[in-house]
């Protein structure tokens, strides 16, 4: 006997599954009043109209995104064992990848756990969970947690937006341990600081870890302008491996006490200044400034399908005027971590923004996130960082 509830497809909506999607859309479903019925967040069985099992996965009758997928075989218990052996074989990839435990643990779909993110900082985990199937789990995988690396202090940072789609509440708690203040990592033998608690996202970028070292190797000897630059990922990185001058912007006077903190403890120099990022590169521009390398870094400019059009008018102003003070033979980095604009078209607007600049560009690197976020091989949305460099003439 069956120890999940089943939800079958409708007729022919199982291509996507068979083709290995780990997501089922509310339109694809039999949406019955048995499973109307389902308390959201059940784990349940999936099945095709022709019979054939998909696999287990955790249901939300009032989601957009009805089921997400956690195994390929039905009837699979969610129980401790189950997360134990998604934490091994998700740290036993990042102990092969990375020297100290600071990196992102467990990255949703891209381990296997969708809607769940965790970052170690050595002793210190912080969780996001964003989905309510992950939600009714949370006391099983905190069990696996403590059973997979035993981490002294836990921190639930589950005051996503997102959260409300699934109709859950948001809250920040220390799951075990107490709450801490701000907290040391390392990132390429770099030290910095973070707001577990108050800070963006789950207090830290691990995703920019690759870009910040190779942004670092250009800055030997030159000047760099790091805008958007939060706790100084960028700008401090690049300060240790020889800049001659830093400056960081960012509107966050705490994200910008992180970063002065973290100069101080790598002994060298750099200048920040609390400011719009758009208004100070207008200042900076008009005022002829130019920086051997520009940075530029901002917050997701397309937050949902809606903002498409306006967020991408965005990030091509944010190219005219990052270029506009990027020296002759410079080099500038753009980002963008909105995964609902497609890469091509931001690096569109990139192209167009720096040639509104009256400047010639090469690009030179194009990078995502960093290995311990995995993509999804069907869920391009895992994909979501784009990182472009040019050479600027």
């Amino acid at each position: 006997m069956a120890i999940h509830p089943l939800i079958k497809l409708r007729p022919k909506e199982g291509r996507r599954l068979r083709a290995g999607a780990p997501w089922v859309f509310s339109n694809e479903i039999v949406m019955d009043a048995a499973a109307k019925s389902l308390a959201p967040g059940s784990v349940v069985n999936v099945q095709g109209d022709d019979g054939i099992a998909f696999g287990t996965g955790y249901f939300n009758a009032s989601s957009l995104i009805s089921i997400r997928m956690l195994d390929a075989k039905a009837d699979t218990k969610i129980d401790v064992e189950f997360f134990v052996t998604a934490l091994k074989r998700a740290l036993s990839r990042r102990e092969a990848l990375y020297d100290g435990p600071y990196y992102r643990l467990v990255h949703a779909e891209g381990d296997g756990l969708p809607g769940l993110a965790i970052d170690r900082f050595d002793d210190l985990c912080s969780i996001q969970v964003t989905t309510a199937g992950m939600e009714k789990l949370t006391p099983v995988l905190l069990e696996a947690l403590d059973e997979t690396i035993a981490p002294k202090t836990v921190v639930l940072r589950n005051d996503t937006p997102s959260r409300a789609l699934e109709g859950l509440d948001s809250y920040v708690r220390a799951a075990k341990g107490e709450m801490p203040g701000r907290i040391s990592l390392m990132e390429n033998g770099v030290r910095y600081f973070a707001d577990i608690g108050g800070g963006q996202k789950t207090g830290w970028y691990f995703d920019q870890r690759d870009n910040h070292a190779f942004m670092a190797k250009l800055a030997k000897g030159r000047s760099v302008l790091d805008a958007y630059c939060y706790a100084g990922g960028f700008g401090i990185a690049a300060a240790k491996s020889g800049a001659t001058e830093v400056t960081g912007i960012d509107s966050s006077q705490g994200a910008l006490d992180l970063a002065q903190e973290a100069a101080a403890a790598n002994a060298v120099r750099a200048n920040f200044v609390k400011a719009d990022v758009f208004e100070e590169l207008e200042r900076l521009g008009a005022a002829k400034e130019k920086f051997d390398i520009v940075i530029a870094d901002p917050p997701p400019f397309v937050k949902s399908r809606k903002d498409l059009e306006p967020g991408a008018k965005a990030y091509r102003k944010l190219a005219r005027l990052a270029a506009t003070v990027t020296a002759p033979n410079g080099f500038l980095l753009l980002a963008s971590c909105s995964h609902n604009i497609a890469p091509d078209r931001f690096a569109l607007e990139c192209a167009i923004g720096i040639s509104r600049a009256n400047r010639r560009a090469s690009l030179i690197h194009q990078a995502g996130a960093g290995a311990d976020h995995p993509v999804h091989p069907m869920l391009p949305e895992t994909a979501y960082l784009k990182a472009l460099v040019y050479a600027l003439d």
